[in-house]
């Protein structure tokens, strides 16, 4: 029996683009490391390019959904779909966000024990859906967001990083796709 590789093993562009040298030295900057997920998307810099640009709209930009909420959507969608990859980044990007290591964890096991808002919680549970039944939602849905006064762009919001991180998830996994090391004592 052969030994079978435990992920894809792309090679970076060498020599990286001016841009991209420079993104990935600002990330080293920031957060003392250059993330797994773009050294495995810069075996092409345009599928890199694509992934950032998204990435950096959804979870930077504009949006009365705040940092944080952005990434407890993004661990509840991968506790969902028991990314590995994503828990692990987004759930220390919580923990650091919140300044609570248990909020992290909580949102990692288990979301609903985690003490939140109740429009966090209408977030997070209708995200679930996203994750889970999209198919099936209904306006009933939309509305208990409304009801927690979030307006029709912030669902939006809500949508667009759950499907991000579905696919993101999707993708880590099924690449075998390991989080770099440093996340997992970050913010504890």
């Amino acid at each position: 029996m052969t030994d079978q590789p435990t992920a894809l093993d792309l090679p970076m562009v060498d020599p990286l683009p001016d841009a991209t040298q420079k993104y990935f030295d600002i990330c080293e900057d920031k957060l003392g490391m250059i993330p797994n997920v773009l050294k495995a998307h810069a075996f092409d810099i345009d599928k890199l390019n694509a992934f950032t640009a998204l990435y950096n709209d959804l979870m930077l930009g504009d949006s009365a959904l705040t940092k944080l909420e952005r990434e407890m959507i993004a661990v509840v969608v991968s506790a969902t779909n028991r990314c590995f990859y994503c828990l692990t980044a987004h759930g220390a990007a919580v923990r650091q966000l919140s300044g609570n290591p248990a909020l992290g964890e909580q949102l990692v096991m288990n979301w609903r024990v985690a003490e939140v808002t109740p429009r966090q919680r209408a977030m997070l549970a209708f995200a679930e859906k996203v994750t889970l039944a999209s198919a099936q939602i209904e306006e009933a849905d939309r509305q208990t967001l409304r009801d927690h006064d979030l307006t029709d762009r912030d669902i939006w919001d809500v949508i667009n990083v759950a499907a991000f991180f579905n696919m993101s998830n999707r993708v880590a996994s099924g690449t075998a796709m390991q989080p770099n090391p440093d996340y997992h004592a970050q913010a504890r």
